[in-house]
């Protein structure tokens, strides 16, 4: 099944080398329109694909280029609150590995955990908590894709994420670093979880992300991960969190974190 769709992709394409594949979270998709020479395929047209239902996720896998270098974009996560099993997030990055893709690039909307981190913010993931309870891994084992039990130590690799601080020291934009942490959702966290977040290390909170990037870790594939701080979760403000805020938020940083991974695709490695 995952060789199938890779090849309907292969073919529908035209795709030949896509050594990096991004994953554009809520309200992020205006990277996607500054691909070149771009092809795309709604994700109900690839066989035994799953369907991304939420409002900001499009639900399409872009093949195009920044600059010389080919990407894949999935325009649409899937989040395991739409009802999907963890293990079809794997298939998902099990399907970009047959693509020949190496190196996975994650967004996300997040909610602050941190007052020194205000809506708008940039950060870079340096770690994660799984609090969801899931793993993409339960299940057999594909040992043609990893081991049964693998490390998770240094997920977001350490080179790429140097090289993301170097390229906004260099456009002057402000980029923080910190901890993201997972929770199942669909609801946004109560005031009495967003402490007891804070205090197990987290900077920042969302829904999504983790998975994928246990999926890929497993998959020996190169990770950055950034999160586009939308909101103060509850409590840390006098707010009410909401979607709608999300979505606005995330739409007005995202010319800022598509001038970021732009040079970060092009420039040297």
């Amino acid at each position: 099944m995952i060789k199938k769709a890779a090849d309907f992709i292969k073919q529908k394409l035209k795709s030949e080398n896509p050594d990096t594949a991004i994953i554009l979270g809520s309200g992020l998709s205006g990277f996607a329109a500054m691909l070149k020479n771009k092809s795309a395929v709604a994700y109900k047209d690839i066989p035994d694909f799953p369907q991304s239902t939420v409002s900001g996720h499009k639900g399409e896998l872009i093949r195009g280029f920044i600059g010389d270098k080919e990407v894949i974009c999935l325009n649409g996560r899937f989040h395991l609150y739409e009802g999907h099993e963890p293990s079809v997030i794997a298939k998902v990055i099990h399907i970009l590995k047959e693509l020949g893709v190496k190196r996975l690039i994650v967004t996300n909307a997040a909610g602050s955990l941190q007052t020194t981190l205000p809506p708008g913010t940039l950060m870079l993931i340096k770690d994660h908590i799984n609090f969801s309870g899931k793993n993409p891994l339960v299940g057999k084992n594909d040992d043609n894709y990893g081991p049964r039990f693998p490390s998770m130590n240094n997920a977001y690799t350490p080179k790429l994420r140097q090289k993301c601080r170097e390229i906004a020291q260099k456009q002057q934009l402000e980029l923080a670093e910190g901890v993201y942490l997972m929770v199942l959702g669909p609801n946004f966290e109560t005031s009495a979880e967003v402490r007891a977040f804070g205090r197990l290390g987290a900077d920042a909170v969302g829904m999504s992300t983790v998975p994928e990037v246990i999926a890929a870790a497993h998959c020996s594939m190169e990770i950055l991960g950034i999160s586009v701080i939308t909101n103060y979760a509850a409590g840390l403000v006098d707010n009410t969190p909401s979607h709608q805020e999300t979505l606005e938020e995330a739409d007005k940083a995202s010319a800022r974190l598509t001038a970021l991974l732009t040079e970060f695709i092009t420039g040297e490695e």
